[in-house]
């Protein structure tokens, strides 16, 4: 029993010696890795830790010198055919998609954003305050005093904006808020000349919906202040205007074929008077945030060709929406080969080529070079 015990004695003092020896070897700068740690680096030089890795900058959208050409479409996230079927006949797929939703009937769901984003395009809202489904002249000369601007600027919709607020600060991707837009006109309830509305408060109206969103938090808003281009009787912009605080993007409405205006018009026809207006009180990015052209005289295509000529002219303006509706007029373009044929021509150059993802923050901002049209 006692030469047993001696054995073990012995045994246990070489295994000691056997340990020390190895923690030698290991911890000697310059040596192999722990074997025992099955391939970890060596104890002197740590393993960096993933917060430690730097992340590159998010992307601006769109980059300096891109401009991204979005679509508004009459289903927009309930039923994507209508943009599946633009992107597969122009070979261009929008980064942006637009949306109309109504205070009297629409709320908040995550889905209608999140649908979106997940397909690579940022969402835009035309956030407008009233029942679209009215018919007769309340549906065409604004006349709802349900949602005069001064109710809304005295909180009589609160709770509504406030569950606004709070889903899309849920979502932690940018979404575009193009709230109570064509203002300068007469033909919806938040004009400042129909509705019993008296001159201010559209921009009271404007600041107390963005300062919900404030105070809730919901900074991912790229606020879209966004009048119909300027025409003989409309209201002066300037004085509509809620101010640089609460603007990101100036949005512009404006068609080749509207009421009134029957013979030809170019692009720059159309818009190059307002841009010049603008220039005199802000130099926020310009989006044309609803655009389209008639073929009823079959100048559709030379239009659209003209456009993506005259464009480039224009470094203020960094995205165009396309109105894919048939309403008031057909607009779309997806039936006419040539106009098919014309924008993808157009889009195909390189300051389109514009992509979007969740982590993109939207440009604010332009190059000094950009300050006039």
């Amino acid at each position: 029993m006692r030469h047993h015990a001696l054995s073990i004695t012995a045994a246990a003092v070489i295994l000691a010696a056997l340990v020390a020896y190895i923690g030698y070897v290991v911890s000697r700068p310059g040596s192999v890795a722990n074997p025992f740690t099955d391939g970890a680096a060596p104890s002197h030089t740590p393993r960096p830790s993933a917060s430690a890795t730097p992340k590159p900058p998010p992307a601006p959208f769109p980059a300096r010198g891109k401009v991204f050409l979005g679509v508004q479409t009459a289903t927009g996230p309930f039923d994507f055919t209508p943009v599946d079927d633009f992107a597969t006949a122009t070979g261009y797929r929008p980064p942006v998609l637009q949306f109309t939703q109504g205070w009297a009937g629409d709320t908040f769901h995550t889905d209608n954003f999140n649908k979106i984003a997940e397909r690579g395009m940022m969402p835009i809202v035309a956030w407008e305050p009233w029942d679209y489904n009215t018919t007769g002249a309340a549906r065409h000369n604004g006349d709802q005093p349900t949602y005069r601007l001064a109710r809304i600027t005295a909180g009589d919709f609160d709770d509504y904006v406030h569950t606004w607020a709070e889903g899309i600060k849920s979502l932690g991707y940018p979404v575009g808020i193009r709230f109570a837009h064509e203002m300068n006109g007469f033909w919806y309830p938040w004009c400042e000349s129909a509705n019993g509305n008296r001159p201010g408060d559209y921009v009271k109206a404007f600041r107390h919906v963005h300062d919900i969103f404030t105070e809730v938090g919901a900074t991912n808003v790229v606020w879209i202040w966004s009048p119909n281009v300027t025409y003989s009787g409309a209201k002066p912009l300037e004085n509509l205007y809620p101010g640089n605080k609460y603007v990101d993007w100036v949005g512009l409405s404006g068609y080749y074929g509207t009421e009134g205006r029957t013979g030809y018009q170019s692009f720059n026809t159309i818009f190059t008077r307002t841009f010049t207006e603008l220039r005199r009180f802000t130099k926020r990015p310009i989006v044309i945030t609803e655009t389209g052209a008639t073929n009823a005289n079959g100048q559709q295509a030379r239009w659209i060709t003209q456009t993506f000529q005259q464009l480039p002219q224009h470094a203020n303006v960094i995205g165009v929406i396309w109105f894919e509706v048939d309403k008031e007029l057909d607009w779309r373009i997806v039936e006419n080969p040539d106009s098919v044929k014309a924008f993808a021509k157009g889009s195909s150059a390189g300051r389109y080529a514009v992509t979007w993802n969740e982590n993109t923050v939207p440009r604010t901002t332009l190059s000094a070079s950009a300050g006039s049209s």
